[in-house]
């Protein structure tokens, strides 16, 4: 019997047949539509609805877009140049470009100031995002971005951030020599050394100090104030939130009932009536003469406004641990501090990753909430200055859209981010 006989008759196999090709419709596009787009007879009609109307609202916008002017010194004169064609008037873009960035009154002679703040921006929360990637001594530039940004953005003379910056360190140093001792000693001891160091400094003679130009806050404005709003805001709610979510579960009553109060009350309350007592009535509670910046009364609303739904998101994190992981610290002879650091507050703030960040998406789209208490932020300086003029009067897709376009791009941005750090501290195996 030949060899070819025996293989074909044989009981194992001891060779492959060669791999066929697929059917066509099992492989590359076609597959994929099969599975996504048309896999059942509901989903189909679906899709083509869906097209239908892509379809209308694509060739309704693309010869609007395609066909816009961008070089004109008014909408008459985009009028003329379309000579009755559709198309859109985006030379109100490249005409006040940099009032819808800085705001009508920010020089322009230092433009350079705030665009280079908001390129450190992203070297400074660079370690702070991906931690895996970067240097940890990178975070020592992380802490000092604060006060560079605002020197660069505000100005004046360097030794105010400087004295800014020591007032910190030294409220670090007294906490870190009584936090063994007691917690609330070395935390409010911090706080007390803090204020004690920038009061003392406060009677130096600081200026002309390596001084830059001064920007009043009354002169900022455009997307610029936006940015500002919404990072400030955003980085200062988290740290309030998580207090007050400890601070709502704490077994001491004063404490306890002190925070259910300000969130119960914060989140009863909308926020353009913060913004409201921001702006009028905190006025009336400082001394007479006082100049209390109209920025900073701003930050501390929202800051407010934000910590107390971060607060409740936190606290949902918090309860959705087993009992278990609080017993854990106990055995292992943790105190309360050491407990939640290393164990509770790393996985709560994990569970509530998608609320932070519907939060912090939701802030920063509140602060065009600003415009209501004469603050030009990018929305303002739309409704106010350029519309208000007559050269611009009329123009309203391109500069809404506009606004929409980079508030889509920052919280987009935000939103992957958040996805990106879930499957980065995703623990299962699915």
């Amino acid at each position: 019997m030949s060899d070819t006989h025996q293989q074909s008759i044989g009981y194992v196999r001891d060779s492959m047949l060669p791999e066929a090709t697929p059917p066509l419709g099992e492989v590359g596009a076609i597959r994929w539509m099969r599975a996504n787009l048309f896999s059942s007879i509901a989903n189909g009609a679906l899709t083509l609805a869906s097209l239908f109307v892509l379809y209308h609202l694509i060739s309704g916008v693309l010869p609007w877009a395609l066909n816009g002017v961008w070089d004109a010194p008014s909408i008459r004169a985009c009028r003329e140049i379309l000579d009755g064609n559709t198309g859109g008037c985006f030379a109100v873009l490249t005409e006040r470009w940099n009032q819808l960035l800085f705001g009508f009154q920010y020089p322009s002679e230092i433009y350079w100031r705030p665009t280079l703040a908001f390129v450190l921006l992203f070297v400074a929360i660079a370690p702070v995002l991906f931690r895996k990637v970067f240097p940890l001594r990178m975070l020592v530039f992380s802490a000092l971005y604060p006060f560079i940004a605002y020197y660069l953005i505000w100005g004046g003379s360097i030794l105010i951030p400087v004295f800014a910056l020591l007032g910190f360190v030294a409220g670090y140093l007294v906490y870190s020599r009584f936090v063994a001792q007691s917690f609330a000693a070395g935390f409010f001891g911090g706080i007390l050394a803090a204020f004690v160091f920038w009061y003392v400094t406060g009677f130096l003679p600081i200026e002309g100090v390596l001084a830059l130009q001064v920007v009043e806050s009354r002169n900022m404005g455009g997307f610029m104030l936006n940015l500002i709003l919404g990072t400030v805001c955003v980085s200062l709610s988290i740290p309030f939130g998580i207090a007050l979510a400890l601070g709502r579960q704490s077994d001491m009553p004063i404490i306890k009932w002190i925070c259910i109060l300000f969130i119960e009350f914060i989140r009863g309350v909308p926020l353009i009536t913060l913004l409201f007592v921001a702006n009028v009535v905190l006025a009336y509670f400082l001394p007479p003469g006082t100049n209390f910046d109209l920025i900073l009364r701003v930050i501390i609303m929202i800051t407010m406004f934000a910590s107390a739904y971060i607060a409740e998101v936190i606290r949902g994190g918090l309860a959705a641990l087993p009992k278990g992981q609080y017993e854990a610290g106990d055995s292992l002879g943790l105190d309360y501090a050491q407990s939640m650091r290393l164990i509770i507050l790393p996985q709560a703030l994990k569970i509530s990753i998608p609320g932070i960040v519907n939060v912090s998406v939701g802030l920063f789209k509140d602060t065009t909430l600003v415009s209501v208490i004469s603050m030009f932020d990018l929305v303002g300086m739309i409704r106010g200055p350029i519309l208000a003029s007559t050269d611009w009067n009329g123009v309203y897709w391109e500069l809404l859209g506009f606004a929409a376009v980079l508030f889509f791009i920052v919280c987009y941005g935000i939103s992957q981010y958040s996805q990106w750090l879930e499957r980065q501290l995703q623990t299962d195996h699915r």
